[in-house]
């Protein structure tokens, strides 16, 4: 028996305990920054396996210390849950009123803690250390920075990190894998539109906010088409728009909020300075004035190459090259992993969790979203086999 097939075994005979645990945490989803049940239970778990820990305000810091001293390894599973009523049906269902783990997270810290029990059990048998990062407020206001501001990367350094995702709409049983960006930068949009209020029936003595607004939203849609390479991945949404008193008025002042999304730095900068200048100037050019706001949300989710094609490495030791996916094209939506990824080399990957025989084909933050939980000891093989590789060391 080679170390991954034993690997392996040793997952699969953690299913049971893997399924408790998940269906536990499943069942107390909280809101960002407020996981106090969901600490309580990661801190409990960590204790049975014997796995010193910290706090930092609702986030759980483990460590497991090898034989001797080496690399550092960590691995990331995000917390929170959704503000999403979850349907009756299920035994494991939310006790949480109001909010569901409709996006997996339950799944992401039951591998963690599977993860960890493994290399506690062999943590003889390895050099080096294991850094377990249970971040909250992932799906709100952003879990990752707050976290390595307050020093979750160093006592010990961290010298690379690894995170998955489960994803419905990848099988149980495959792993999908990208090089590069994984998922896109986003941008809160604000704009200001002003002119001058005056009767409908003589628009002349008036500067029409509405009318203006419109031309500006015409032209930040060809910031996409004209400015950006059709090769780059970008969008530019007004989601809401607000503006005028009465039917026969003509609107004085108009707000519009939207958001941008980018995979690459350089074009997340160039849109920006591009909506800045039709903003500003679009409205003078037609009698009133305009003002924007542009504020940085997550950054893009950049995976590096080396650790991605250890990845695909481990993969198909541990299960042959046809349950690897690569993924084409990246996500537009975010991931606050990507912040980790600036600090220290690392991958975030996709542990399929979908199958469409037992219907179980909802996606993502949806109140049907659910699980094959056959997916948790695959993700426990590959963070350990991954981690171990990482450290440059083999477990057995």
């Amino acid at each position: 028996m080679n170390d991954h097939k034993a690997i392996l075994v040793k997952a699969q005979a953690m299913k049971d305990w893997l399924v408790r645990t998940r269906r536990d945490l499943h069942e107390i989803p909280e809101q960002g920054d407020a996981e106090f049940k969901t600490q309580e239970y990661l801190c409990k778990t960590l204790e049975k396996l014997g796995i010193p820990y910290k706090k930092m305000r609702t986030a759980v810091v483990g460590i497991v210390e090898g034989a001797a001293p080496g690399p550092v390894v960590a691995l990331r599973a995000d917390m929170d849950a959704l503000p999403v009523q979850e349907p009756d049906g299920k035994p494991y269902r939310s006790r949480h009123d109001g909010y569901m783990h409709a996006c997996g997270h339950d799944a992401h810290m039951t591998v963690a803690l599977g993860a960890a029990r493994f290399l506690s059990e062999h943590k003889n048998e390895f050099a080096g250390t294991i850094k377990l990062l249970f971040q909250p407020a992932e799906e709100s206001t952003g879990g990752a920075v707050p976290m390595i501001a307050g020093g979750c990367l160093e006592n010990p350094h961290v010298d690379y990190i690894l995170g998955l995702h489960v994803m419905p709409d990848v099988q149980a049983g495959m792993i999908e894998l990208k090089h590069g960006a994984l998922n896109g930068a986003s941008d809160f949009l604000g704009v200001k539109i002003k002119g001058k209020g005056a009767h409908a029936a003589y628009p002349s003595t008036g500067i029409d906010a509405i009318m203006i607004a419109a031309k500006v939203i015409d032209d930040l849609q060809s910031v996409i088409s004209r400015n950006v390479s059709p090769l780059d991945e970008a969008v530019i949404t007004i989601g809401t728009i607000n503006g005028g008193q009465r039917n026969n008025i003509i609107a004085e002042e108009v707000t519009m909020t939207g958001t941008i999304r980018t995979t690459s730095p350089e074009v997340r900068a160039s849109i920006a300075q591009r909506v800045k200048s039709i903003v500003e100037h679009i409205p003078i050019a037609l009698g009133g004035s305009g003002e924007v706001e542009i504020k940085p949300g997550y950054s893009a989710l950049i995976n590096h190459d080396a650790i991605v094609d250890i990845l695909a490495e481990e993969v198909t030791a541990l299960y042959g090259k046809d349950k690897l996916v690569w993924k084409e094209k990246p996500s537009l939506g975010v991931e606050d992993f990507a912040f980790f990824l600036q600090e220290r080399p690392g991958a975030y990957y996709h542990l399929g969790c979908g199958n469409s025989e037992k219907g179980i084909t909802a996606p993502l933050h949806s109140k049907l979203f659910d699980i094959d939980e056959s997916c948790l000891p695959i993700g426990v093989a590959m963070q350990v086999t991954a981690a171990l590789r990482l450290l440059n060391a083999r477990a057995l």
